[in-house]
């Protein structure tokens, strides 16, 4: 069998753009939705040209126009879906209902892989809030898939890297820290970081496989597996600095994020349920999921310790 059409939706977004550059490589024909609300967004419009001169196909569509979603998705065989869901730029998981609404009525769909990429919202029934709404909303997402009974593949990335990882865990920056670093209660507590062009590798190799189909893969390369405390000692080694160390309880923490903006609240909420509770490595992967890594061994992930270098 050939490989299969993919409509990417949300393709100049932070992994989209990622997506649509892993479909390309893997030899894909990619169609990516050109939204008429682009407007004067040029940096957007530049980018979809830059996917048009790789080969990529652009897609007149929009949420407000359903008919435009149907024909858009009938041109295809897959749909992966990377609208934002990170409420301190813009959160449009919802929208996806109407996605749903037109893979339904196109009928030709083959797999459908929703806008997650995250926390595996299906673990997260016991959220914070207001952190919580980012796992409802994407349940209600799966509950319209399910209930149209549309084939999917959901993705657990865990970790972006760029928020995560580069940052060294800290809020309210993206650099890591050369002096002072805080740590959430004791600092060993596993999470998962991912370079993200990689979850966008993982992801393509997903679309044709049997073993993915409605499972939800998790993305969990062994290596990558680390506290926040072992996060940074690599850095640390690379700086050859060790850095001044400040340990928040949970309570501390907390109190924190009460007093922050709602929208701040909401992600990072989450960093309690990470940190505090260690909810990315607390389970094992059952027979509704599968790991990305023992699928596709042949994906060189980027280790933790080369992502930082460019840090340095």
């Amino acid at each position: 069998m050939g490989k299969s059409k993919v409509l990417v939706v949300g393709g100049t977004g932070y992994i989209g753009r990622r997506i649509v550059k892993a479909c390309l490589a893997e030899g894909h024909e990619t169609y990516v939705v050109q939204r008429p609300e682009l407007g004067l967004q040029i940096e957007k419009l530049q980018m979809l040209l830059s996917f048009k001169k790789q080969g990529a196909h652009l897609v007149q569509a929009s949420f407000s126009d359903h008919k435009s979603l149907v024909d858009a998705v009938k041109k295809v065989d897959v749909v992966i879906s990377a609208i934002s869901g990170v409420h301190f730029r813009t959160h449009c998981i919802t929208l996806q209902s109407k996605l749903v609404d037109a893979i339904k009525e196109a009928g030709n769909v083959k797999r459908f892989l929703p806008s997650e990429f995250g926390l595996d919202p299906a673990r997260m029934g016991d959220a914070l809030e207001p952190g919580r709404v980012t796992f409802v909303d994407k349940m209600s997402v799966r509950k319209a898939i399910e209930e149209a009974n549309i084939p999917f593949t959901y993705i657990s990335a865990n970790l972006f890297a760029g928020y995560f990882a580069g940052s060294l865990s800290q809020m309210g920056s993206f650099v890591p820290p050369r002096d002072k670093v805080h740590l959430f209660g004791d600092g060993t507590l596993k999470a998962v970081f991912l370079d993200e062009d990689d979850v966008a590798t993982y992801t393509v190799k997903a679309i044709d496989d049997p073993r993915t189909l409605n499972k939800t893969l998790y993305l969990r390369p062994p290596e990558n597996i680390l506290s926040q405390a072992e996060l940074i000692g690599i850095w640390e080694k690379l700086i050859g600095k060790e850095l001044e160390k400040t340990y928040i309880p949970p309570e501390g923490f907390l109190t924190t994020l009460k007093g922050l903006d709602y929208k701040l609240q909401v992600g990072i909420g989450h960093f309690y349920h990470i940190f505090y509770e260690g909810c990315l490595t607390n389970f094992e992967i059952g027979e509704e999921g599968a790991e990305a890594s023992k699928l596709y061994p042949e994906v060189n992930y980027k280790r933790m310790d080369e992502y930082l270098k460019v840090y340095v």
